[in-house]
């Protein structure tokens, strides 16, 4: 047998399946969290696959008089890092109110490196508010506490927050799966009806 034959077939075997390697943990949706409420305005979402927790979206509101002041914490597993943020914020029952105003209160950024894009939008043919958040630069692999918002009701009668969340992470590990975490947060508000 040729050894030189032997050794570029076993090398090229072995290329190929270091190549394939990314694809192998392939994409995972986890849409069924387990949902943790310590209050009526304090509520968190806890992501799992096989038993092991990969991230978790933790939501504060406070009413004020301009609205109800939001304080968000995002988790995730140290092998991931987070591709994108998109959050919709809305207040039910849809479609008869003007619209769920949403601000961005604090800085999304990161100790060195540039803010990240961040864009507010307005749903199609629906009321409320969307914010996407990417190109998070190095805030990608740690909790991302930093995330405050302003929201105001667009009618006088909602008196319930509900903010659909959706994080894309990606896996940093060789085998590992890039996940997309998907859920819903209801926080109540009853203090907005003395407003």
């Amino acid at each position: 047998m040729d050894r030189r034959w032997f050794l570029a077939a076993i090398s090229s075997a072995g290329v190929a399946t270091t190549v394939g390697c990314s694809v192998v943990g392939g994409s995972k949706t986890l849409s069924e969290p387990t949902v943790h409420t310590e209050s009526s305005g304090r509520r968190s979402l806890s992501f799992t696959s096989k038993g092991t927790e990969i991230g978790s979206l933790g939501v504060t509101g406070t009413v004020t008089s301009e609205g109800i002041d939001l304080e968000t914490e995002l988790w995730h597993r140290r092998d991931t890092a987070v591709r994108s943020i998109t959050l919709e914020f809305w207040m039910p029952p849809r479609g008869t109110d003007s619209g769920t105003a949403v601000a961005v209160v604090s800085p999304v950024e990161g100790d060195s490196s540039p803010p990240p894009s961040v864009s507010l939008s307005s749903p199609r043919h629906e009321s409320g508010s969307i914010v996407e958040i990417d190109d998070l630069d190095d805030l990608a692999d740690e909790t991302i506490n930093t995330l405050e918002f302003i929201v105001r009701p667009g009618s006088e009668t909602a008196t319930t927050l509900v903010i659909d969340g959706r994080i894309e992470l990606a896996s940093g590990a060789w085998f590992g799966s890039d996940y997309t975490l998907d859920g819903r947060l209801r926080l109540d508000f009853p203090a907005l009806r003395n407003q």
